[in-house]
């Protein structure tokens, strides 16, 4: 791991010290360092070496300080400071549970059950995660799928069937019937009827389901089953609701599983403060501290405050936690993202050290920067690796060579390879050929991979209609996306984050910026799920862009009353908005650092443009 940091860290050659804290413990100076002599000061190291974390890991300097992957045009010292829209809404995969193992059985029974009804799960968003740009799933769990080439007739399983039936399973006869007439109620049963309603996002009726079970003594409730009604607490009633429901599992339950769901719920919820509380008391306890917990911190901090990734390595070397596989994915994407390409190869280097190959996700992300960074030819090359001697023998990689070859402009090899899936498809791979016609800006090819999804599947989910929605938006095809919105609804689709999202895009290309926003603020009312970040910041950044502060307000409002805590990116947003208005904008930089939201040097240029109290040449005078 020090070979790593060494590696990732290149502001040694800059003779950069530490003083008193060097003296503390000399090994910080490879995690600390600075642009522009100004230093970031790390904590007394003692709050590392008993393994906790601090609340308030630094003391900030009012410059643009980076700390570990660092850089000038690295990231910024403060939460936040390079997040781009899109990075703020789907990385479930980055913040996915592990859940218990399940047998064969009913893994295989969940894909054929989605492959016979085309309800592939949705990833993340319960709304408030960090979106991988739609691109790669970075599960925790993620392996390389082995997938049958021949769609499978299995059909659901008996018991999902009769809890779909239910419309309220609490306070309904339709599973006493069901276990009356001698049905299977096993284990086994259960986890696969959870695992449908999960896929599909019914947190609703699987919370439902869970309650129904345990007061009706159809299951003898485990640590794992306790933790799976925690998470589902936590994605529909908030982390203070899951948070009280741990005091009413028995005492001999509360264990490291019950605590790690919560801390990833915390995760999932961008709450650092309560993150920290959590694993905290997780160390007081006596938990070990794993590549788990660990990961969900690299998680958060690559979102919320970059700078703490290296209080993490630092953590885990001191307990000999090993980085795993996802660790790694982690770190080559926040090097990505800062578009140090360098630092990048330097961690994969590390990784490889650690006798760690990348497997076709890493791969994937690695290609994914190669070409926003311009190494056009070296993406390729890792393409041509994933593809490997014979695509047929594991065409699953299709679904992420086809939007990379689109990025690269390849209409061709889009074209070769969505010709080899095309006479057996996966859903997967059709959203993947519609987003990447999307890309290449062919909507009739796009309009052709879903026509043929429509006919080979019997029923499509919200997401499979939002994939060809979202290239109606980008091409500004607002006549096209209405109809197929119908279209839609007259499928019985539910409407959820991801429509909602789709819907507020293609309304706010079509110039039609007050719809989106009506439409947003009545999927707010509807209080079922929050609309994704991204929704809102769409809307948001339109209304600054016009110098409308009301209207910019008003949706910085309301994202805080849907439950996200302000970030970087909204008070850059709103002080754009009274720079374009050339309007004074009182008390901000009070209500910055109530949110504990600090400027880097360009937020602070913005911030003095509108301080209603900054000294001109002529105010100068006239004092």
């Amino acid at each position: 791991m020090w070979a790593l940091r060494r590696a990732s860290n290149p502001l040694k050659s800059q003779g950069f010290g530490l003083g008193t804290a060097r003296a503390c413990c000399s090994r910080l100076e490879v995690l600390c360092g600075c642009v522009d002599d100004e230093a970031v000061i790390l904590a007394s190291p003692r709050a590392v070496s008993d393994g906790r974390l601090p609340l308030l890991r630094f003391y900030h300097q009012p410059h643009d300080c980076s700390i570990f992957f660092g850089g000038r045009r690295g990231l910024s010292s403060q939460a936040g400071a390079e997040s781009s829209g899109e990075e703020d809404d789907w990385e479930e995969g980055f913040s996915e549970l592990e859940t218990p193992a399940t047998t064969d059985a009913v893994q295989k029974s969940i894909a054929d059950d989605e492959k016979e009804d085309g309800l592939i799960s949705e990833s993340e968003l319960s709304g408030d995660h960090d979106d991988i740009e739609n691109d790669l799933e970075l599960s925790e769990t993620e392996t390389e799928p082995s997938r049958k080439t021949t769609p499978s007739k299995r059909k659901l399983s008996k018991l999902f069937k009769a809890i779909m039936d239910a419309p309220d399973i609490s306070n309904n006869s339709t599973l006493t019937t069901y276990v009356e007439e001698g049905n299977d109620l096993s284990r086994a049963e259960i986890s696969l009827a959870m695992a449908n309603l999960r896929t599909r996002r019914m947190y609703g009726k699987a919370l439902q389901f869970s309650e129904w079970l345990e007061t009706n003594k159809k299951l003898d409730f485990i640590e794992r089953d306790y933790a799976s009604r925690l998470d589902l607490i936590a994605k529909l009633r908030g982390l203070q609701k899951a948070e009280s429901y741990i005091q009413k599992i028995p005492e001999s339950f509360r264990g490291e599983v019950v605590y790690r769901t919560l801390l990833a719920s915390c995760v999932a919820g961008n709450n650092v403060k309560k993150a920290e509380e959590v694993f905290n008391r997780m160390k007081d306890k006596g938990f070990p501290v794993t590549s788990f917990a660990c990961n969900q911190l690299l998680i958060l901090y690559k979102r919320l405050d970059k700078k703490k990734v290296a209080d993490v390595l630092l953590l885990m070397e001191k307990e000999n936690v090993k980085l795993t596989q996802f660790s790694y994915k982690i770190l080559i994407d926040i090097k990505g993202r800062s578009n140090d390409l360098t630092g990048m190869d330097q961690v994969v280097e590390a990784m490889k050290s650690e006798g760690i190959e990348p497997d076709s996700g890493t791969l994937a992300i690695l290609a994914k920067h190669y070409v926003s960074g311009g190494r056009k030819e070296k993406a390729e090359a890792i393409l041509k690796e994933m593809e490997g001697d014979n695509l047929k023998e594991h065409r699953w990689t299709c679904r992420l060579l086809l939007p990379l070859y689109a990025e690269l402009g390849k209409a061709d090899q889009v074209a070769r390879i969505w010709k080899l899936c095309e006479s057996n498809p996966w859903l997967d791979v059709c959203m993947a050929a519609i987003e990447a016609w999307g890309k290449l800006n062919k909507v009739e090819e796009a309009e052709a991979v879903f026509k043929k999804m429509s006919k080979t599947w019997k029923k499509l989910s919200t997401k499979h209609y939002t994939a060809l929605l979202k290239v109606y938006a980008d091409h500004k095809m607002l006549s096209k996306g209405k109809d197929l919105v119908k279209q839609m609804a007259e499928s019985g689709c539910h409407i959820g984050p991801l429509a909602w999202d789709a819907l507020v895009k293609l309304h706010v290309e079509g110039g039609e910026v007050e719809k989106a926003d009506s439409i947003l603020l009545k999927a707010q009312q509807q209080n079922k799920f929050k609309p994704m970040f991204s929704s809102y910041m769409l809307i948001m950044d339109q209304y600054a862009k016009r110098g409308d502060i009301h209207s910019t307000e008003k949706i910085f409002h309301r994202m805080r009353q849907v439950g996200y805590v302000a970030r970087f990116k909204q008070f850059q947003t709103l002080v754009q908005a009274y720079i374009n208005a050339k309007t004074p904008a009182y008390g901000i930089r009070d209500r910055m650092r109530a949110d504990n939201v600090f400027p880097n040097k360009a937020l602070a240029a913005q911030v003095a443009q509108v301080d209603a109290f900054r000294k001109t040449a002529v105010s100068e005078l006239l004092d």
